[in-house]
């Protein structure tokens, strides 16, 4: 069963999305931490293990929500991505496990010998 979002926000000049969900959690995503976890198959890859590491997104902003159809949204970012769907439980589980996703987002950088400002 999906959770619904009661409230989605954009502030853009600090780049980040506000979500409320009614559940009564709200979270702010940057963009750059969607970006780099988008559920696009050009990201995630179609199977496990396909997905690839993406860099160099510090700035990259939200220019448009889309809805589609009662149960995502797609977010276009200012670098031309957007064909990831972000579906309401894909925004949720991104919300709950920001903390981790990150963490693992910032060894996998290193991992790769990339870096990014802090």
């Amino acid at each position: 069963m999906s959770i619904r979002p009661t409230e989605i926000k954009l502030h853009q000049t600090s780049r980040l999305l506000e979500v409320a969900f009614e559940d009564d959690t709200r979270f702010q995503l940057s963009c750059e931490y969607l970006r780099v976890f988008s559920p696009s198959a050009e990201v995630r890859g179609h199977g496990p293990g396909e997905g690839v590491l993406v860099t160099g997104k510090e700035k990259v902003n939200i220019t448009a929500i889309e809805p589609v159809g009662n149960y995502a949204v797609r977010l276009v970012f200012d670098d031309g991505h957007a064909t990831g769907l972000y579906s309401w439980n894909v925004l949720h589980d991104l919300g709950v496990n920001q903390e981790s996703n990150w963490r693992n987002y910032q060894r996998r950088l290193a991992e790769a010998g990339a870096s990014r400002p802090a």
